[in-house]
């Protein structure tokens, strides 16, 4: 549980980070889809 809980830090903070530099508003809707897309399937996924 620990490493998922990491994992999805991680990408947050990736997500982040790219925030900062784009500032665009579709990209950051874009990163956000895929962090929640990377964390559901670290939870939920097989």
């Amino acid at each position: 549980m620990k490493k998922i809980i990491g994992l999805i830090a991680f990408f947050i903070a990736i997500g982040m980070l790219l925030m900062l530099v784009t500032h665009n508003r579709l990209a950051g809707l874009i990163i956000i889809a895929l962090l929640l897309f990377v964390g559901y399937h670290c939870l939920c996924g097989d």
